[in-house]
């Protein structure tokens, strides 16, 4: 599988996962949550799907520059981001145990530096030929 299409693959999984995620809080865990918790999920899920789109558009970029290395690079840490960052929210969310709290600034960081990583590339401007 090349870079790009498990890029692709990745952003999918994590896009079509938070849309269950978020129905699923929504409707089958309104009322059995406290408003705490809601907003945790809540958090979770709109940072996932964002990054999520993000990951996708990388994994498109990538397809038609596969030697700009930044792109890869960064999709990977937005992936990173989302398993640290709204993992821990959703853990946090449903079992009520704060043991993984320091883990979402950890995925908070990994989106910041990826988005780091676009930025620098874009500065940079450069793509390597094909």
């Amino acid at each position: 599988m090349k870079p790009f299409q498990l890029i692709l693959l990745l952003g999918a999984f994590l896009g079509f996962s938070s849309v269950a995620i978020g129905a699923f809080a929504a409707h089958g865990l309104k009322g059995q949550l406290t408003e705490q918790a809601m907003a945790w999920l809540q958090t979770g899920v709109q940072y996932q799907m964002a990054h999520s789109l993000v990951i996708l558009v990388l994994g498109f970029a990538l397809k038609m520059w596969p030697n700009w290395s930044p792109l890869k690079y960064s999709a990977y840490g937005f992936g990173l981001g989302i398993l640290l960052f709204s993992g821990s929210l959703y853990f946090m969310a449903i079992t009520h145990n704060k043991a993984l709290v320091l883990l979402t600034p950890i995925g908070g960081l990994s989106l910041l530096v990826a988005w780091g990583i676009l930025v620098v590339a874009a500065w940079r401007g450069h793509l390597q030929k094909d």
